[in-house]
């Protein structure tokens, strides 16, 4: 069934959250059709079932194939109060369309289901797309870095722990921190989209109507026969309690947020004019400013890392409100919540995505930043050294001496105990990079395993 055309194709509620504009994933018209579409898989899951007869199947094909430019979203909406829930008003205009090409047909549509059959297949089948989509991103983003990591393996920058220089570390290894982060979140989302089910349990859970209907065998299949036709996996039991599926999906969606979050705060401190050690292709400009160039896109992945975790909360809250056999609420206010996050990863990674490529990294001036503590970075590594041979009163008293102003070099030199001691490879940084060279290679192979490439 095809979407395309739709006249609301800018998404109502972009206008505040630009890192979500032009997302066309988990939309209302995406949420709408996804219903639509899973009240047809259900017709075509009798028919499999072999309860109804093939033309079943060939009306909820064509009805399928027909555009749905004409859904009126704001009136689906409004009739959705009366019961709680969207699936309500969308099945007389399922079964309308049936209808239009077997009469007959018509009388299967929301055959023995509930409302949260079908409203929470829908959503499964909505987000097992947006993770698609996600992937795809993600990949084009490793990529990107992938190439970034091998250009700068060997070149050395400074680490900063709690916003101070620490150590020497590589601009390669810092990539291959991006990198991995990435990849493995990708592979969460991945491996969660696999085991997204159906939901099949009529009113109560216990899959009743259709036993009444069809018979005890017919509606043990039905649920495996549904999830087939609406292309997820096939529920262990009907879960309209024990919200699993939501929950670990959320989860799933915010590590990718969180990951693509750490990326692009990377990026915004190492673009800032004072650091200078990042810059980006297409930077966004200022109504006041006009020498500015914002990294717009690393600021608007920020924004919905910060966004992403609240929302998987409320998920969970949402499941351990969960009662009876269907929740009074906690179900309603998990749908706003996923839809959110669905869209928020997909605006995230797209941003991520159009970062990567256009990202430079200055290997000068990550090296130059390196001198600004006159050699101080690799003060672990003189403690090492020295502290055996001078002990460390005399080592702390060195590092204050070149704290305030004295040259390191000199210090060392003028030390009876470094005498033999390779002064000027002592203080290189790019000696005292550690195993980052190898950290940022295996990286670099398991992105490669994964089929990214460059």
């Amino acid at each position: 069934m095809s979407s395309e055309g739709s006249s609301d194709g800018w998404y109502a509620d972009s206008l505040l959250s630009p890192v979500t504009a032009d997302v066309q994933e988990a939309s209302d018209r995406a949420v709408a059709l996804a219903l639509v579409n899973a009240e047809l898989a259900l017709l075509r899951a009798f028919v499999a079932a072999g309860v109804a007869p093939e033309s079943v199947h060939e009306a909820s094909f064509a009805v399928m194939r027909e555009p749905w430019f004409d859904l009126d979203l704001a009136a689906l909406a409004r009739a959705a109060v009366a019961g709680g829930n969207p699936v309500i008003p969308v099945i007389p205009l399922v079964r309308e369309r049936v209808a239009a090409h077997d009469a007959d047909a018509a009388a299967w549509v929301h055959r023995g289901a509930t409302s949260q059959d079908i409203l929470d297949t829908a959503l499964m089948a909505m987000a097992a797309g947006v993770c698609s989509r996600v992937d795809h991103l993600l990949r084009s983003a490793e990529g990107s870095l992938l190439a970034l990591a091998q250009q700068h393996q060997d070149d050395p920058a400074v680490a900063r722990t709690l916003t101070q220089h620490a150590v020497p570390t590589t601009v390669g290894l810092r990539v291959a921190g991006w990198l991995r982060a990435l990849g493995r979140a990708r592979r969460r989302l991945a491996e969660t989209a696999e085991r997204l089910p159906a939901q099949l349990g009529g009113a109560g859970g216990t899959l009743a109507s259709f036993v009444e209907l069809f018979g005890a065998d017919v509606a043990a299949e039905l649920p495996a026969l549904f999830a087939a036709q609406a292309g997820l996996r096939a529920p262990e039991a009907p879960w309209h309690t024990d919200r699993w599926p939501i929950t670990e999906l959320g989860d799933a969606l915010a590590a990718v947020i969180g990951a693509v979050g750490m990326f692009a705060s990377d990026v915004a401190q190492l673009a800032r004019t004072e650091v200078g050690e990042a810059s980006v292709a297409a930077g966004g400009g200022s109504s006041a400013m006009p020498q500015k160039q914002n990294p717009v896109d690393a600021v608007l992945i920020r924004s919905a890392a910060m966004r992403a975790p609240g929302l998987a909360a409320q998920l969970h809250l949402s499941a351990g409100l969960a009662v009876d056999e269907r929740p009074d609420g906690a179900w309603h206010a998990e749908w706003p919540a996923l839809q959110e996050l669905l869209r928020l990863a997909v605006g995230a990674t797209a941003r991520a995505a159009a970062l990567a490529p256009g990202l430079v990294l200055d290997a000068d001036r990550s090296r130059a930043n390196l001198g600004l503590t006159g050699g101080l970075v690799v003060s672990e590594r003189l403690a090492l050294v020295l502290v055996p041979r001078i002990g460390k009163a005399p080592f702390d008293a060195l590092i204050a001496a070149a704290a305030a102003g004295r040259g390191l070099d000199e210090l060392l030199r003028e030390l009876p105990e470094a005498a033999d001691l390779d002064v000027d490879a002592l203080l290189d940084p790019a000696q005292y990079t550690g195993l980052a060279a190898r950290l940022t290679d295996e990286a670099v192979h398991r992105a490669l395993q994964d089929g990214i490439r460059p």
